[in-house]
């Protein structure tokens, strides 16, 4: 009888996303309560079913990569990043980083709030994520009424969403083409290089301490120098300074320039 740590490891060799290094007792919890939502009795029962229904599978994969997201989720700590730090980092060939990105709600978030310091021209912004499915919602710029209802902006809403029907919007084609798409699994994947803004919110709460360590140390290599590390709400960092970050707010963290 397949086990949890057997089935960890037939979904890393079927997927290639390595569950051991997400957070034992709440994964284990989540599955077992999607085996049993299913209708099946055990692990090995549902690990075959995977092997034969697509669609099974794909609700699998949605729900072991835990995409929720929306528009500027915590509104004020987006305004903290808008009136006081993106004003003295934003700068010509500006690099952006939205980590574990979902089905685009944050990239577009921050696309949306660039424009009132910089010309999209002169901006790059790096969107992934480990679900390709998500990704391919987040290329559409697609939403439901109810989500664009969350944007705390009137005025985004106005300039940078258009209403297609009762049910929804989409993103235009200025802030869709600032944003860069592509698959990445944060666990074993290189990391993009030069940015000066990431943000990677409300994930790493899934990850072991091995998995956030190794995250961590790589988000460090992956920022220029004073670039600014934008973290979720129920996610600030313990000891901050063994990854060589400082705080500069609440949720946000610069990494720390060793003058030669």
């Amino acid at each position: 009888m397949v086990g949890y740590e057997e089935f960890v490891k037939k979904v890393y060799k079927l997927t290639g996303i390595d569950l051991s290094l997400y957070k034992e007792k709440q994964m284990k919890r989540r599955l077992e309560s999607l085996i049993a939502n299913k209708k099946f009795k055990s692990y090995d029962e549902y690990y075959n079913a995977l092997l034969t229904d697509k669609v099974l599978y794909d609700e699998f994969l949605d729900y072991i990569t835990i995409n929720v997201t929306e528009f500027f989720r915590n509104p004020n700590q987006w305004e903290i990043l808008e009136k006081d730090l993106l004003p003295t980092i934003v700068k010509k060939g500006f690099r952006v980083w939205s980590a574990a990105c979902s089905t685009g709600e944050e990239p577009y978030s921050v696309a949306m709030l660039l424009t009132k310091f910089i010309d999209l021209k002169d901006v790059t912004i790096i969107a992934t994520d480990i679900d390709t499915r998500a990704l391919e919602k987040a290329k559409k710029g697609i939403y439901s009424v109810d989500a664009v209802s969350k944007i705390p902006y009137p005025e985004y809403v106005k300039k940078f969403l258009k209403k297609i029907d009762e049910k929804y919007y989409q993103i235009s084609e200025e802030i869709r083409r600032a944003v860069r798409f592509e698959k990445h699994d944060l666990l074993k994947d290189e990391y993009p290089k030069n940015i000066d803004l990431l943000i990677c919110r409300n994930v790493l709460i899934y990850f072991n301490d091995i998995a956030k360590d190794k995250v961590y140390r790589k988000f460090y290599e992956s920022l220029n120098e004073d670039g600014i590390f934008f973290v979720g709400s129920t996610e600030q960092i313990i000891l901050p300074y063994r990854y060589n970050f400082e705080p500069v707010r609440t949720f946000f963290y610069k990494k720390i320039s060793f003058q030669k």
